[in-house]
């Protein structure tokens, strides 16, 4: 078996890499040519990598020539200088389009993309995954425009769609600016850490259990042939799928246990951090969805403090 991972330094990619890698799937990882995070990568007699960018991905497909899955991991501009970019994200959406045309070319069964929880805008309630979406921000307009596009796309090619919305996953490898990757580390140094007041529900997922409900997701999607039954044709599967843990509450309770896990050192300041435009919205994600299409294979095995204790550990290693 064969796969394709986008953004495969990156944090989610490069241990959804590892995941396939443990299950001796061959795993072609699609990385920009001046990278400079190729030691994110996993060190695998299976791990091929592929220099190319996400304007040029339709060139890389001789050098792999074939593929039974394409995980889109990649996406530019996430920082805050260009997240709001309107033509940051428009070359997102276009290169991102490009790989479903590149998965059709591989023959690809199965097309899964990273959406994000900021589609869903400002949602007073649970995150459904048919909610109405109204992002906020350019990053978010141009997750839910992909999917708006790539669904019909990917119906027509004869793939199953996942459209997959993390939520906010943790752990070793995660952006240093993270509210988690902050916290464990300056409050570790016993340094003050500005925050909101922290009273918003909020969901944390640890990085285990996201990328084991991802490959969850695609052994089941295989399973799936469309039209493979006589008689009885069948529409490939296209879904928005929550990836989130069953752990939702006011995210200054998150904040407490943290501090508890390192001794309670460092300082909390509440109240003093400034909020990003969107402000202090609530998350409070449906996870049922992705229960159902994992068949039940998938369980969530890491409770939060089990979570940022492996994480404590893998970064002192």
């Amino acid at each position: 078996m064969r796969v394709v991972i986008t953004g495969a330094t990156g944090f989610i990619g490069s241990n959804l890499a590892r995941v396939f890698l443990e299950q001796g799937v061959h795993v072609y990882a699609l990385v920009r040519p001046d990278s400079l995070h190729l030691d994110a990568l996993p060190v695998h007699e299976r791990l091929h990598t592929v220099a190319c960018d996400l304007a040029h991905v339709l060139e890389c497909v001789p050098q792999v020539e074939q593929a039974d899955g394409f995980f889109h991991m990649a996406w530019g501009g996430v920082n805050r200088e260009e997240i709001d970019s309107p033509e940051v994200q428009a070359r997102n959406v276009a290169g991102s389009l490009d790989c479903v045309e590149a998965a059709g070319r591989l023959g690809c069964r199965v097309f899964m993309d990273a959406g994000s929880r900021v589609e869903y805008g400002a949602v007073d309630g649970i995150m459904e995954e048919e909610a109405p979406c109204r992002p906020i921000n350019e990053y978010g307009k141009a997750k839910w425009e992909f999917y708006q596009k790539a669904a019909p796309l990917c119906s027509r090619m004869g793939l199953h769609y996942y459209h997959l919305r993390f939520f906010s996953v943790y752990g070793c490898g995660d952006h240093p600016w993270s509210i988690i990757s902050t916290l464990v580390r300056d409050l570790r140094q016993d340094k003050k850490v500005s925050l909101s007041a922290c009273r918003h529900m909020w969901n944390f997922m640890y990085i285990e259990d996201a990328v084991q409900a991802v490959y969850e997701l695609y052994r089941q999607a295989l399973n799936e042939e469309p039209g493979s039954k006589k008689d009885n044709l069948r529409s490939p599967i296209s879904a928005i799928v929550n990836i989130a843990s069953q752990d939702t509450r006011p995210l200054r309770s998150f904040v407490e246990e943290i501090h508890e896990i390192v001794g309670f050192k460092g300082t909390l300041e509440y109240g003093t951090f400034v909020q990003a435009k969107e402000g202090a919205l609530s998350i409070r994600p449906d996870i049922t969805r992705l229960k159902r299409l994992t068949g039940g294979r998938w369980q969530e095995r890491y409770t939060f403090r089990q979570g940022i204790e492996e994480t404590i550990e893998k970064e002192e290693a």
